[in-house]
């Protein structure tokens, strides 16, 4: 890995994201050889190495649509507020993903989901095939409290891989990576707080020290990781493409308008990002 698109989770925010990816596939634009999705960022990612142009937004759209992916009666039961298995149901029936295509992507390039491991808190760098592809993409965005908690295969447990390592940038740079973009959903300069999932979270596993110490301190990492893109080492480089406010959409709210507004928005910033690639590439 050498050249590699990190892709940064948020829910219902990666409208904007897929806005940047479109973007992308519109121009031919893929000059990565590592790819490393996180939370919601695994299904935009999916679509982009399928090289399936203005098919994500449909799923997050579809999504959003359904009256069984979000419901208040069920958030304290067993499939959680949002039913994240219907992911699955979105990217087999009603927005088909084409995992053909993106398994040839594999075969050229690093690919790696982030989840975090439930028994051990810690990160796992999952490498999606063809009959796990989707289970990485469900367990990274499996989020605590909000979806079902956990989903388990290969015999372990995951859930979001935003709690564990939100922005993969120093594990990058650990696998051999020396240029990075990365596409965030927060402004650049936007630190975190403890939410209030994350300081129920710590209270709620105080008696598994693995599981608390990840709620507890997840935040914390966000920042070491902003440290680390403000600073990075003399020998790599790292880019970023950012709105410049708070998206209109947030990880669990959204309406039509304001995921067409952010998938706009991030249309327009990826194609400005190809044109000073393009203008660079001159010089």
């Amino acid at each position: 890995m050498n050249t590699c698109l990190i892709v940064e989770g948020g829910g219902f925010k990666t409208g904007f994201t897929t806005g940047i990816l479109d973007s992308f596939l519109a121009c031919h634009y893929d000059p990565f050889d590592g790819y490393i999705g996180v939370s919601g960022g695994t299904i935009a990612l999916s679509y982009y190495l399928s090289k399936q142009y203005r098919v994500c937004i449909p799923t997050i759209q579809f999504l959003a649509e359904d009256p069984e992916f979000t419901r208040f009666r069920r958030t304290l039961g067993e499939s959680g507020y949002m039913n994240i298995d219907l992911i699955a149901n979105a990217a087999g029936l009603n927005v088909p993903f084409d995992l053909e295509a993106a398994l040839t992507k594999l075969e050229e390039g690093h690919v790696h989901f982030v989840a975090t491991c439930r028994e051990e808190g810690i990160p796992e760098y999952l490498v999606p095939n063809r009959e796990t592809w989707i289970d990485c993409c469900v367990a990274s965005c499996t989020i605590p409290f909000i979806t079902k908690g956990k989903h388990e295969f290969n015999g372990r447990s995951y859930f979001d891989g935003g709690w564990s390592d939100p922005l993969p940038v120093k594990w990058a740079y650990e696998q051999g990576a020396r240029e990075i973009l990365v596409l965030r959903t927060n402004p650049r300069e936007l630190r975190a707080t403890q939410s209030w999932a994350d300081y129920f979270g710590a209270k709620y596993f105080d008696s598994d020290t693995k599981l608390g110490s990840v709620f507890a301190h997840s935040h914390e990492w966000y920042n070491e990781s902003l440290d680390f893109i403000n600073n990075p080492p003399t020998d790599l480089k790292i880019i970023q493409i950012a709105p410049e406010e708070t998206l209109n959409s947030g990880a669990y709210t959204y309406s039509a308008k304001s995921l067409m507004e952010d998938y706009r928005n991030g249309l327009d910033l990826g194609l400005s990002y190809l044109h000073e690639v393009k203008l660079e590439a001159k010089l």
